[in-house]
């Protein structure tokens, strides 16, 4: 569909422009993203040149096509697409930061209290591997303050930080943090710093240029609606001879564009499918959607919270389109109960991840195009059922 065809407004209007399965509440977004009609398609057009002669797709379309899609993606987050390369997620290109790194024993990293359980994973893996030191920054939670989460990350820098590795949206908690003052903070002490952006792009605005980290990845998967398996690694410019891909291939030795772009053989049309992605973006209203969703998943998460009583777990400041909003149920707030409260989401035709979090049980909600307030309305009514019940 061409720029400008959609209707101004967005919703149910909309949703036809997806595959989502009409007989569920889609409010979880944030998990997995939901790719557009528009964009499979074109995905499947790249698919279908590449069968068409294999080899020759491989040697001479690809290498010029997958460029030409780091070039529109790089443009869309702030940068150049010579700093820029494709992954299959956030986690494998946190990974292949982390992993290419040179550590010494007693070496600390540093990690958000609320970092993403993967990457977290990736770094107990080094420090068992190194005899390495996590420490971690601690956020507060609910309702954090900019001013705080700063303070967190400053006093827990030392002389030994190897690296800093913070969210810019963190996931179970789903904070926008104060990334551009953290970043500030850690090239001042002199610690080179990795973003996990896996919420970032289409989420909220991106300038990498600006922001000036050393390494930034972000998912095109989720807000950016590309096809799943779609991410990028951004590299400044003086840390790229550092870096090399999880899967040592024939570029090694070549320079950091060749030893991502070719790790051996793979469907690559995901990534060449995010120039679809973005023009979808852009018709559905690029900044102007960001910022509906933004203040979409705000009323939402408004209506939860006044149907069921409780709170929000973040303010205005450091929220984007994914709001957790707590859950009225008593009892232990453990894992187990959090999974329990999903599922009786699952049961009534919705998902919704449920998080553990400073002895309560948050929901995370999502607001994308095809979302509207009377989603809300709806889940609410169904979490008051749920809690009504108390999970027994």
């Amino acid at each position: 569909m061409k720029s400008g065809s959609f209707p101004s407004t967005l919703g149910a209007a909309i949703r036809h422009e997806w595959l989502l399965d009409p007989s569920k509440l889609t409010v979880n977004h944030g998990a997995y993203g939901a790719t557009a009609k528009v964009v499979l398609t074109a995905q499947d057009e790249w698919r279908r040149r590449m069968e068409a002669q294999p080899s020759l797709f491989m040697r001479q379309t690809l290498p010029p096509a997958l460029r030409a899609a780091a070039d529109g993606l790089a443009r869309f987050v702030g940068a150049e697409g010579r700093d820029l390369v494709f992954v299959d997620n956030a986690t494998t290109g946190c990974n292949a930061v982390l992993r290419s790194l040179d550590f010494a024993p007693g070496d600390e990293i540093l990690i958000l209290s609320h970092a993403y359980g993967a990457v977290r994973n990736t770094v107990r893996y080094l420090a068992d591997r190194h005899r390495l030191r996590i420490v971690e920054a601690k956020v507060a939670f609910p309702q954090p303050a900019a001013d705080q989460i700063v303070a967190a990350v400053a006093s827990a820098l030392t002389g030994r930080t190897r690296i800093a590795v913070l969210d810019h949206i963190t996931s179970s908690s789903a904070i926008v943090m104060p990334i551009a003052r953290l970043v500030a903070l850690c090239r001042e002490a002199g610690v080179p710093v990795l973003v996990d952006g896996a919420h970032g792009p289409a989420h909220v605005d991106l300038d990498l240029t600006a922001l000036d980290a050393d390494w930034y990845v972000g998912n095109c998967h989720k807000w950016l609606m590309a096809p799943k398996g779609c991410a990028f690694l951004w590299s400044r410019r003086d840390r790229q001879t550092e870096i090399h891909p999880l899967t040592i291939s024939h570029g090694f030795g070549r320079g950091y564009i060749e030893e991502f772009d070719w790790t051996g053989t793979r469907d690559p049309s995901a990534f060449l499918a995010v120039e679809a992605a973005l023009a979808f973006h852009e018709a559905l209203g690029g900044a102007a959607l960001r910022e509906r969703n933004r203040k979409l998943a705000e009323r939402g998460a408004t209506i939860l919270a006044s149907t069921l009583g409780t709170e929000l777990g973040a303010g205005t400041e450091l929220s984007g389109a994914m709001r957790l909003v707590r859950l009225p149920i008593t009892g232990p707030a453990s894992p187990d109960r959090a999974l329990a409260a999903r599922h009786q989401l699952e049961i009534r035709g919705c998902d919704a991840p449920v998080s553990a979090l400073n002895g309560g049980l948050w929901l995370r909600l999502s607001a994308q195009a095809y979302n509207q307030e009377a989603d809300y309305e709806q889940l609410a009514l169904l979490l008051k059922a749920i809690c009504h019940e108390e999970l027994r």
